[in-house]
């Protein structure tokens, strides 16, 4: 498994910056365990009406958010 090229650092300028990037943590890591599109495509429909499902996405992008945050020393001055 490589390493995705454009994640080159947690370091953003701020929470939303930060935001951002845990939601593309997320995804990439979706695409890298399944790389075929059309896989993922076709799963989507399985997840998109889970409640369950959802509040899991949420958890996982949540995580990332924190690791992120954590390494921007929590964006204090």
């Amino acid at each position: 498994m490589q390493k995705p090229a454009d994640i080159a650092s947690l370091l953003t300028t701020n929470p939303d910056e930060g935001f951002a990037l845990a939601i593309k943590l997320s995804r990439l890591a979706v695409k890298l365990t399944q790389p075929d599109a059309e896989i993922r495509a076709s799963l989507r429909s399985a997840y998109e009406q889970d409640a369950m499902a959802l509040v899991a996405v949420s958890h996982v992008v949540a995580t990332h958010f924190a690791t992120i945050a954590a390494a921007n020393d929590y964006w204090k001055g």
